[in-house]
């Protein structure tokens, strides 16, 4: 399933990442695909923060991975940017982020074929008028997943 969204602001941007936020369960994986300063970290933050009692989100780029508590479950946010071999995620503990969590994964690339089948990708490329987001899922229920993707 694929449906395309144009977010025109940082503040749509945070919109449409607490759209996810709010269908989010154990499970989910976000994989978050777009070059430098497309807006990445912008969803991955609002996202967070929509489930979390916390005001900063720092970016895991030197970490590789912030993990978040929510009543959801556990979040996890990996950078994945500075990753020489896709192996190393296993250092990280990625594959219990996957089952055990939700995540979020900014340069999932670099995971190389390590990530699920069933992840909700999400790429961001530059528009005349903002972020051009496209969603792609595997299931029905995922591709309906925000309202506001319709």
């Amino acid at each position: 399933m694929l449906r395309e969204l144009v977010c025109k602001t940082e503040k749509d941007t945070a919109k449409l990442a607490c759209e996810f936020a709010k269908t989010a369960k154990k499970g989910d994986v976000f994989a978050l695909y777009g070059t430098l300063g497309m807006g990445k970290s912008v969803f991955a933050r609002a996202f967070i923060q929509a489930l979390c009692d916390v005001d900063d989100v720092p970016s895991p780029t030197f970490t590789l991975l912030q993990t978040y508590s929510s009543p959801k479950g556990d979040i996890y946010h990996f950078d994945l940017y500075r990753l020489k071999h896709p192996d190393e995620v296993f250092e990280l503990g990625f594959e219990d982020a996957l089952y055990n969590g939700i995540t979020l994964i900014e340069w999932p690339e670099n995971a190389g074929g390590w990530l699920p089948k069933n992840i909700i990708k999400i790429s961001i490329v530059s528009h005349e008028t903002g972020r051009l987001f496209t969603i792609e899922t595997l299931s029905e229920e995922q591709a309906t997943k925000p309202e506001c993707v319709r």
